[in-house]
């Protein structure tokens, strides 16, 4: 486990981007959604969302992608074998979502406490979630950071395997196959069904069970991958 902290560290060098910028930009959110609002002419007399978590998800990942291109390479000439440097991705990646996930906790019970910002803006309480205890949101904020991290770290290592034309070829499949089940489930009017029966889970399910098995599946591609990947 020593062996793998150390590895961890490593990829901590990348710190900026794994911590500081997610960090800055949580704290910018509030200014952000104000901007949002006066450029829609909200003039806040009812409660509505400002959607800027999916924009921090992706700024949380791209680090990581940055780690698979970047430090993997540097790790490998250093003789850190994949697994555990495998091992210290999915340590770096928990880690840095679960301190997002208690920093957005904080702010989303500030948002709370001001009434929204002031105009009744939320930011922070994705759908049900601004209803669950700390410990529920904590973990729902935490889980689509570690599935849109794994999603990253996969492009990393399909760019480090079979470099620009894996990725574009990983691209134009992904978007085939959401656009053939979009089509499907279009024309036999599956989306009512599947709106009503995701609307229907708990928060727990929703934005932590759902992703942590995201993450898994993907991380285990990545994996299968990343045993064949090179400097």
């Amino acid at each position: 486990m020593t062996r793998v902290r150390d590895v961890a560290r490593i990829q901590l060098v990348n710190w900026p981007a794994l911590l500081a910028y997610p960090l800055a930009f949580v704290a910018a959110m509030p200014l952000l959604g104000l901007g949002i609002d006066l450029s829609n002419g909200e003039t806040a007399t009812g409660p509505h969302a400002v959607y800027l978590l999916p924009a921090l998800w992706g700024m949380a990942a791209t680090g990581h992608l940055q780690t698979m291109t970047q430090v993997f390479p540097f790790a490998l000439g250093l003789g850190v074998t994949r697994r555990r440097f495998a091992a210290a991705t999915a340590l770096v990646v928990t880690a840095q979502a679960l301190l997002l996930g208690l920093v957005l906790v904080a702010f989303g019970a500030l948002e709370r406490a001001t009434g929204g910002w002031g105009r009744e803006a939320r930011l922070f309480g994705p759908g049900a979630v601004r209803e669950d205890g700390p410990v529920t949101q904590w973990l729902a904020h935490a889980g689509p950071i570690v599935a849109v991290s794994a999603v990253c770290v996969l492009a990393g290592v399909v760019f480090q395997r079979w470099r620009q034309t894996g990725v574009y070829l990983a691209v134009l499949g992904s978007a085939a196959i959401l656009g053939g089940f979009g089509a499907l489930v279009k024309a036999r009017n599956w989306w009512p069904s599947i709106g009503a029966f995701l609307g229907g889970q708990p928060s727990l399910t929703l934005f932590a069970a759902g992703p942590l098995a995201i993450a898994l599946a993907v991380g285990g591609v990545a994996w299968l991958v990343l045993r064949r990947a090179t400097a």
